[in-house]
């Protein structure tokens, strides 16, 4: 009966160091997997403030563009209006363009002949003296 009590407390001796050693087993993983929880949290909320100043840049950025575009399409309007207006302009020269011809031929003709008059004029006021 010794023997039996003795096999007894041996193998609770033995079932307690397993225990024990289990024990400190799930302690160690346990202690890792929050050691990693939490680097992996310290890194999930770097990456966080990173994207957010990112985002931040980016929106500024959007910004930034959407007030260039609308300069430029108000530039482009004005551009279109100038346009516009020179080709209004040109019409019309073209249009007037033999009318207008015609008024400076006649012009130009009328000089010659008032230049012919006054040097017939001048002719003949030499020829007088």
């Amino acid at each position: 009966v010794m023997g039996m009590i003795q096999q007894i407390i041996n193998d609770a001796k033995t079932e307690e160091a397993e225990a024990i050693q289990a024990e400190k087993d799930a302690q160690a993983a346990y202690e890792s997997f929050v050691k990693d929880t939490n680097d992996s949290i310290t890194a999930k909320n770097d990456s966080i403030v990173d994207k957010s100043a990112t985002r931040a840049d980016k929106e500024g950025a959007l910004t930034d563009t959407k007030k260039e575009l609308a300069n430029i399409m108000v530039e482009l309007e004005e551009l279109a209006n100038e346009n516009a207006d020179l080709h209004k302009a040109c019409d019309f020269t073209l249009k007037n363009f033999d009318t207008r011809q015609a008024a400076r031929d006649e012009e130009v003709e009328g000089l010659r002949e008032a230049k012919a008059a006054l040097s017939g004029a001048q002719l003949t006021l030499l020829q007088k003296k």
